[in-house]
C-alpha cells in the first residue's frame, strides 16, 4: 500500500508511528466463550468419552487403595490387640492386592494422557487451520484497521495459551471431578458422620472460587489485550527501527514501551495474584476440615464405633478430597486465562470476510484489457465520500498515468480494480464483464501489481520472481529478470538466482528489491498491469533503464502508472489528474500543459519552482 492509501484508511485513532489503535476491550462473556471452545472437542467426542473411561477406572482403583490399605492396618493392629500376632499371610495378600491396585490405576492414568494429548494437540490443529483459512478471507479493510502485531498475538501467543490450558486443565479436571465422586461415595460407606463433616468444605470452597474468579476474569482479559498492544507496538517501532533513529525518537519509543508494559505487567500481576488467592485459601478449609475429622474420628475409634484401618483410610480419603477440590480451585486462573485468549481468537472467527464469488462466476471469452468505469462511486467511510459517479473508459494496450496531490484517490482506483474493496455504487467492466461477476482470483490472475513498498519473503531471488507464476519456465524468469536489469545485479551475487533473500531482504538493496518485484510481476504476463510509484526507490540511471523496459513490456498490455514525479509518465497515453477523488482533467502530456489546468500547476511546482530557486 502507498503512504496514500493508508491515510484514506479510516481507522478511528492512531497510535504513535501511524499505526491504529485498537478499540477498547469489551466485558468478556466467559460462559459463552468457556462452551464455545469446550465445543471445538466436538470431532473428538469419542476420544473424550475415552478419556472419561479410562479416567473413571483409574480414579476407581485409586479410591478403594485406601480402603483396601487401611486393612492392612486393620490386620496389624487387631493382631497386636488381640495377642494372636500377626497374620503374614493375610498381610500379604492385601499388599498385593493394594499393589496391583496402585499399578493399574497408575498405567490407566498414562493411558488417559496419552489419548487426552492427542486429543487436545489435534483440537489445536484444527483451530490453527480455520484461524489460517479465515485470514485468507478477511478482506484488505480488516487489516487496515487492526495491528498487525496484535493479529500475530492472536494467532500465535494467544491459540498457545489455548492449548496449553486444554492441555493443562482437561486431564485434571476430569481427574479431579470423578476423585471428588469417588473419594465421597467411600467416605460415606465408611462414616456417613465424617463424610458430613468433609461434605461442609464444598459450599465454602465453591463460595471462594466463585468470588475470586468473578475478579481475576477481568484482568486476564486486561493481560492478554495489553499482551496484543505491546506486540502491535513491538512489531511497528522493530519494522519502522531506522525511521526512529533517523528522527531520534528513540527516547519516546522508549516511553511509550515502558507504558504499555507497564499496563501489562500490572494486569498480569494482578490476575496472576488474585487468581493464586485460590490455593492457600482452599488448602485453609481442608486444613480446617482435616483437624475436624481428625478429631472426631479418634473420639470414635476410641469408643469402638469404627476400626483403626477405617479411620486412617477416611484421614487419606479427607486429603484425597480436599487435594482435587484445590486443584479445580487452583485450576480457575489457568481457565480463565484460557478462555480469555480463546475469545480474541474468536472475535477473529467471528470477523466479517469478504463476499462470495458469484457462482456462476462470468470470465471474459477473449481478454485484451479494455476497462470501463461506469458511474463508480466508493467510500472508506460512509461519512466521508472519496470517489463519485466516475466514468472512464481504457483502451487495450494504452497506458494510463493517474496524478493528483496525496489523498485525490489515486491508489484507491486501481484497488477498486483489484476487487481490493468492493464498490459502494456503478460498476468496472474487464472486457465486458463486470468483474463483480468476476472470481477473484480470474481476475487478479489477469492483473499484475507493483506497489511502492516492496515486498519479497524468504527464498531464493529465483522463487520470489516466479511467485506470481511457479509453474514459470527457466527462461521466462531469466527474460523476466534482463528485462527488469535484475540480471544486472544478480551475478554479482554469490549464489545467483539461489541467493537466499532473508525475511526483510536486507541483503539487498532498496531499488533492487523494487526491481525484483517489478521481474515478478512480469513473468505473471498480466493482461493489466498496475503499478503503483513502482520505480520510486530506484536510481535515476535505473529508473530510465526500467522505464524503456517497462515501455516494452507494456505493449498490448492495458497498464495504470500512479505516478508522483511526473518526469515518469511523460509518454502516457492518458493521463488522468484527480482531486478529491474525481478525474478534473485527462489528455496526454502535450494537451494538459496547454490546457494550462490542475496537471499544469503540477508540472510548474515539480520543475518551473526548482529553476526559480537557482536563478
Amino acid at each position: 500500500m502507498s503512504a496514500e492509501s493508508s491515510r484514506r484508511r479510516p481507522p478511528p485513532a492512531h497510535g504513535p508511528f501511524g499505526g491504529p489503535q485498537l478499540p477498547a476491550e469489551k466485558a468478556s462473556n466467559f460462559k459463552a466463550s468457556a462452551v464455545r471452545l469446550a465445543g471445538l472437542l466436538h470431532p473428538e467426542r469419542l476420544l473424550v468419552l475415552a478419556v472419561i473411561a479410562l479416567g473413571a477406572a483409574s480414579v476407581t482403583l485409586s479410591v478403594i487403595g485406601p480402603k483396601v490399605l487401611g486393612e492392612a492396618t486393620t490386620v496389624i493392629f487387631e493382631g497386636f490387640i488381640n495377642g494372636t500376632g500377626l497374620d503374614f499371610d493375610r498381610l500379604h495378600r492385601v499388599l498385593l492386592v493394594v499393589a496391583a491396585i496402585y499399578v493399574v490405576s497408575a498405567v490407566l492414568g498414562l493411558a488417559q494422557g496419552w489419548v487426552l494429548n492427542g486429543v487436545t494437540q489435534r483440537t489445536v490443529f484444527r483451530l490453527r487451520e480455520r484461524v489460517e483459512e479465515k485470514i485468507h478471507h478477511l478482506p484488505l479493510s480488516y487489516f487496515d484497521k487492526h495491528q498487525r502485531g496484535d493479529l500475530l498475538s492472536r494467532v500465535t501467543n494467544d491459540i498457545d495459551n489455548v492449548s496449553q490450558t486444554l492441555q493443562q486443565t482437561l486431564s485434571q479436571l476430569f481427574t479431579s471431578l470423578l476423585t471428588v465422586i469417588g473419594v465421597l461415595v467411600m467416605m460415606f460407606v465408611i462414616s456417613p458422620v465424617l463424610a458430613v463433616v468433609a461434605v461442609v468444605s464444598i459450599p465454602l470452597t465453591i463460595v471462594i472460587v466463585a468470588q475470586v474468579a468473578k475478579r481475576s476474569q477481568r484482568l486476564f482479559v486486561a493481560q492478554w489485550k495489553h499482551t496484543g498492544d505491546l506486540n502491535g507496538q513491538i512489531e511497528e517501532n522493530f519494522s519502522g527501527h531506522a525511521l526512529v533513529k533517523v528522527f531520534g525518537r528513540q527516547r519516546e519509543s522508549q516511553r511509550e514501551f515502558d507504558a504499555k508494559n507497564e499496563e501489562l505487567y500490572d494486569a498480569s500481576f494482578g490476575a496472576q495474584f488474585v487468581s493464586g488467592i485460590i490455593m492457600p485459601a482452599t488448602m485453609f478449609v481442608g486444613n480446617l476440615v482435616y483437624v475436624a475429622i481428625a478429631v472426631i474420628g479418634g473420639i470414635m475409634v476410641a469408643n469402638g464405633r469404627l476400626p483403626l484401618g477405617d479411620i486412617q483410610a477416611f484421614i487419606q480419603y479427607s486429603r484425597q478430597f480436599q487435594q482435587p477440590l484445590s486443584q479445580l480451585g487452583s485450576m480457575a486462573n489457568l481457565v480463565q486465562s484460557g478462555v480469555a485468549s480463546a475469545e480474541r481468537v474468536f472475535e477473529l472467527l467471528d470477523a466479517d470476510v469478504q463476499s462470495d464469488d458469484v457462482d456462476p462466476a462470468q470470465s471474459p471469452a477473449d481478454t485484451r484489457g479494455r476497462l470501463v468505469f461506469e458511474d463508480v462511486s466508493f467510500r472508506y467511510d460512509e461519512d466521508a465520500p472519496l470517489i463519485d459517479d466516475l466514468s472512464l473508459t481504457v483502451e487495450p494496450g494504452r497506458t494510463v498515468a493517474i496524478v493528483g496531490p496525496t489523498g485525490a484517490g489515486k491508489t484507491t482506483l486501481v484497488n477498486l480494480i483489484m476487487r481490493f474493496y468492493e464498490l459502494r455504487g456503478g460498476r468496472i467492466t474487464l472486457d465486458g464483464v463486470d468483474i463483480a461477476h468476476m472470481a477473484r482470483d480470474d481476475l487478479r490472475s489477469r492483473t499484475g501489481m507493483v506497489l511502492q513498498d516492496a515486498w519479497l519473503f524468504g527464498g531464493t531471488i529465483r522463487d520470489n520472481i516466479a511467485y506470481g507464476r511457479p509453474d514459470a519456465p527457466e527462461a521466462d524468469i531469466h527474460a523476466a529478470a534482463e528485462a527488469a536489469y535484475v540480471d544486472r545485479f544478480v551475478h554479482s551475487l554469490p549464489d545467483g538466482y539461489d541467493t537466499v533473500l532473508d525475511d526483510d531482504a536486507t541483503n539487498v538493496s532498496a531499488g533492487e528489491r523494487q526491481l525484483i518485484t517489478i521481474a515478478r510481476a512480469f513473468v505473471a504476463r498480466p493482461n493489466v498491469l498496475i503499478l503503483d510509484e513502482a520505480t520510486s526507490s530506484v536510481d535515476t540511471r535505473t529508473e530510465l533503464l526500467v522505464q524503456h523496459a517497462m515501455a516494452e513490456l507494456r505493449k498490448d498490455r492495458t497498464s495504470f502508472v500512479i505516478a508522483h514525479r511526473l518526469s515518469t509518465i511523460r509518454d502516457a497515453d492518458l493521463i488522468l489528474v484527480m482531486e478529491h477523488g474525481a478525474i478534473v482533467e485527462q489528455g496526454d502530456h502535450h494537451e494538459l500543459l496547454a490546457a494550462n489546468g490542475a496537471y499544469a500547476r503540477l508540472y510548474e511546482a515539480q520543475f518551473a519552482a526548482p529553476v526559480d530557486e537557482a536563478v
